[in-house]
């Protein structure tokens, strides 16, 4: 299985350096990201927002939980919610539910990124499947996909043993 064809093309015609990742079917992201053996710090989950009346597209570490408040101020909007699985469905025409690429351009949304993703040099995330992910350069990342950046996630609680 390779990355989706609208990743692979985009990141080609750009003339991007990246690793396409294959792995095993994984949930969430923070299990992908062990398997990759990448840092969840630097493996991004793509969550889809309605802001007032516009979608835009947060990137943040899957190591990390979104908060919605800061993201609220930081887009001074008056409301701001996570899209329903149902709303979803009719923009995924090429990523699974769940998998979006981190470019909300592919979707004619806005997207913004939380600024402790760029502590790192590298950024790893789905290709659009459950099973393929790609890491590539920060910095090029950000020149693809021209994201706001502010600071809207915290680290999330370790899991509890059984």
């Amino acid at each position: 299985m390779s990355i989706g064809q609208r990743v692979r093309d985009y990141l080609d015609s750009h003339h991007v350096n990246y690793t396409a990742l294959p792995h095993t079917q994984a949930y969430p992201t923070r299990n992908i990201a062990e398997e990759l053996d990448a840092s969840g710090k630097h493996f991004a989950k793509s969550i889809i927002l309605r802001a007032d009346d516009h979608l835009l597209m947060a990137v943040l570490p899957a190591s990390h939980r979104l908060n919605l408040h800061k993201l609220k101020v930081s887009l001074e909007a008056k409301r701001l919610e996570v899209v329903s699985e149902s709303e979803l469905n009719d923009l995924r025409s090429d990523s699974e539910l769940g998998a979006f690429p981190p470019f909300g351009n592919f979707y004619g949304m806005e997207t913004w990124v939380d600024r402790s993703l760029g502590k790192s040099e590298e950024i790893v995330f789905n290709a659009g499947t459950h099973r393929d992910a790609v890491r590539m350069r920060y910095a090029d990342y950000l020149r693809l996909a021209m994201p706001q950046v502010a600071t809207f996630s915290t680290p999330a609680r370790p899991r509890q043993a059984a």
